[in-house]
């Protein structure tokens, strides 16, 4: 009877603790979510370089603000203004982030004159000429995936876990993408996408990450790789401001023609 119940001791924690790589994945994008929740807005400015496989570059400037979502299934709400130069500014983008319903995308071209939103199921063009997609620019949902722990390996100065992840919404451009989370303070450090027909489309690496309000992770660069056509995009971002007490009324579709 001992021997049994020793034997029912070494087993019983194993096979309660035991998760596969599925909830794995699954417990790290939580986990992620989790420690990220809480920061209610921010704002901050970006530089963003665009670059041609010959080399040219583009510079825009822009500034960015995000309005955190507490609801379970859904994401926040940001908005994109263009700043400069003079043929580009005073251009919107508002975001609204769901989980496994279409996001909801409005874009104001100040050339026309008009807000026209997006459609649901064209998110895979380049926004403004860049690497990114308007996908890429929606706010990560848990719910948005279904994920695959694969293994963890150093990232850098960093161990990583690597995650796969697979779009589980409607009319995403890519049928899986890849992502290497740091196993301490789970920063995404840097994102595979493949394409619909399983080619490895463009790369995402992030670096220079900041600490705000003692909690809140931020990298200052992003710099998306396009490897089919040899473009690039790099994203700068500064002056970061949290809870600054951003008003609802602020990402209003109707407000995009008055941004600011």
């Amino acid at each position: 009877m001992y021997k049994l119940l020793a034997i029912l001791a070494l087993v019983i924690p194993f096979s309660v603790h035991a998760q596969t790589t599925q909830e794995k994945g699954l417990a790290i994008a939580k986990q992620q979510d989790t420690k990220n929740s809480g920061f209610k807005d921010y704002t901050n400015d970006i530089v963003m370089t665009l670059k041609n496989a010959q080399g040219q570059e583009t510079v825009n400037y822009l500034h960015s603000l995000t309005l955190e979502v507490p609801v379970d299934g859904e994401g926040d709400k940001s908005k994109l203004v263009f700043d400069k130069p003079a043929d580009v500014k005073g251009t919107a983008m508002l975001t609204f982030s769901h989980g496994l319903k279409p996001d909801d995308q409005w874009l104001f071209l100040p050339a026309v004159k008009r807000v026209k939103r997006l459609n649901s199921n064209n998110k895979s063009g380049p926004f403004m000429g860049s690497e990114f997609s308007y996908e890429d620019l929606s706010a990560p949902v848990v719910e948005k995936f279904t994920y695959n722990w694969l293994r963890d390996e150093p990232c850098g100065e960093w161990q990583c876990y690597v995650v796969e992840r697979i779009p589980a919404y409607e009319y995403s451009g890519y049928t899986r993408q890849v992502t290497w989370i740091d196993t301490k303070e789970l920063r995404t450090v840097k994102i595979d996408y493949y394409e619909r027909k399983g080619e490895l489309l463009k790369t995402l690496t992030q670096s220079g990450f900041k600490l705000y309000k003692g909690k809140f992770w931020r990298a200052d660069t992003g710099k998306m790789v396009n490897h089919i056509n040899g473009k690039s995009t790099v994203m700068v971002s500064s002056n970061y401001q949290f809870g600054t007490g951003l008003p609802a009324a602020e990402f209003d579709a109707n407000s995009l023609q008055d941004a600011h």
